[in-house]
C-alpha cells in the first residue's frame, strides 16, 4: 500500500516527508505496458518517471494545495515530455512520450539514475515546469506555473532530477531543500528535508528563538540533517520500511513522526485518471469541425486514447456531428440536423 509520512525535528527548524508508492506506481506501469501501440517505457524512462511521481507526491503533500499539482519535464532528447499530476487527495497519474534512442545507452543492470543529458537535455534545452491549478479558482485567478532549466546558476548542466527540483525550490521558496529520489518497477520513493522559515522555529516545541534573517545555506542544523539524508542509498530508500529509514538516518536526532488525527487524516496515494468523455469532447470541439470531419471521412471514426490510463474514446460520424452546432456532412452527402 502506498504511504506518506511527515516528521519534524524537535527544537529545530527542519521538517521532512517520506513517500513510498507501490500499488499506484505499479498501476501506472501496468497500463503503459498494456498499450499495444507504445508498449513499456525504456528502463531509464521508468526510473525518471518514478522519481517524478514520488517528487510530485512529496510536493503536493508539503504545500497542501487545493487543486492539481502538475510536474512536467520537456526537452530536446528522446524523452520529449513527461507529466505527473497529483490532486489534493493524492490521487495521481503519470505518462511520458519517448521518440528515438538516447545518445549513450545505459549500461546493463539496475538503472538507478536517468542521465538528463542523454534523454531530455541533449542540447541543454530541457526544462522543468511546476503548475498549480486550483480546484475552485477565484474570479480571474489563473494557474501558477514556475519553470526552471536543467542547468545551475553557473550555467552548468544538472544531471539528476532531484537536483533540478532542489534548485527550483531554492529559487521559488527561498528555502534550503534536500531530496533523495529512487524508483524501480515495484516502488517509487522519495525523501524530502526542508528548512522551515526562521519565524516558524519557535513553534516547534524547542527553546531556540531565531531572528528573521536569511538563513539560506547557513543553518547548521539543516546542513547536518541534510548530510545524513544524503547518505541514504536507493536500495535502502526502496527496500526499507519508513520507520527503518528514519531510524537508519536520524537515530541520534529527536525525530518526531507526525501521526494522522481527526484534523489531519491520513491520505493514501492512489492511481486515478481524470479523463472523461466530456473532456475529450471539448478537446475535439477545440480541434474544429473541419478537421474532425476530415478524420471521420478518412478513417470512419475518431479514436482518442488517454495517454495516462489507456482508455479509448471513439466517435463515429453521428457522435462527431453531435459535437458541433453547425451542419455536418454525413457519409453519402446527407446533412445532419443541427444540434441545439
Amino acid at each position: 500500500m502506498s504511504e506518506v509520512h511527515k516528521f519534524l525535528f524537535e527544537g529545530l527548524p527542519v521538517r521532512g516527508l517520506l513517500v513510498k508508492l507501490t500499488d499506484c506506481w505499479q498501476e501506472v506501469l501496468k497500463r503503459r505496458a498494456a498499450n499495444s501501440e507504445t508498449g513499456a517505457y525504456p528502463p531509464e524512462v521508468r526510473a525518471l518517471l518514478g522519481e517524478m511521481t514520488a517528487a510530485a507526491t512529496l510536493m503536493q503533500t508539503n504545500i497542501k494545495f487545493n487543486g492539481a499539482l502538475v510536474l512536467q519535464i520537456f526537452g530536446d532528447g528522446p524523452l520529449k515530455l513527461a507529466v505527473v499530476e497529483v490532486q489534493a487527495d493524492l490521487s495521481l497519474r503519470a505518462t511520458a512520450k519517448v521518440v528515438g534512442e538516447p545518445v549513450r545507452p545505459s549500461s546493463a543492470g539496475l538503472v538507478q539514475n536517468c542521465q538528463l543529458s542523454d534523454w531530455v537535455n541533449v542540447k541543454n534545452q530541457g526544462k522543468c515546469a511546476i503548475t498549480l491549478d486550483p480546484k475552485d479558482p477565484f474570479p480571474g485567478q489563473q494557474p501558477y506555473q514556475g519553470v526552471v532549466p536543467f542547468f545551475d546558476d553557473l550555467g552548468q548542466p544538472i544531471e539528476r532530477f532531484q537536483e533540478v527540483l532542489e534548485h527550483y525550490m531554492l529559487q521559488s521558496e527561498q528555502l534550503d531543500t534536500t531530496l533523495v529520489l529512487a524508483s524501480n518497477d515495484q516502488v517509487a520513493a522519495g525523501l524530502l528535508i526542508q528548512r522551515l522559515p526562521s519565524l516558524g522555529a519557535g513553534n516547534l516545541g524547542g527553546g531556540k528563538v531565531m531572528q528573521d534573517e536569511d538563513q539560506i545555506g547557513l543553518n547548521e542544523d539543516f546542513k547536518r540533517i541534510s548530510m545524513l539524508a544524503k547518505t541514504l542509498t536507493p536500495e535502502e530508500l526502496l527496500g526499507l520500511s519508513p520507520d527503518e529509514v528514519l531510524h537508519r538516518l536520524f537515530w541520534e536526532e529527536h525525530c518526531l513522526k507526525l501521526e494522522p488525527n481527526a484534523h489531519t487524516p491520513a491520505l493514501s496515494p492512489r492511481f486515478a485518471c481524470s479523463c472523461s468523455k466530456e473532456r475529450v469532447s471539448r478537446m475535439l470541439q477545440g480541434l474544429g469541425q473541419e478537421e474532425a470531419q476530415s478524420i471521420v471521412a478518412e478513417r470512419g471514426e475518431i479514436e482518442v486514447g488517454c495517454e495516462f490510463c489507456g482508455r479509448q474514446y471513439r466517435y463515429d460520424a453521428v457522435d462527431a456531428a453531435a459535437l458541433f452546432a453547425e451542419s455536418w456532412v454525413l457519409p453519402g452527402g446527407a446533412e445532419s440536423d443541427q444540434v441545439h
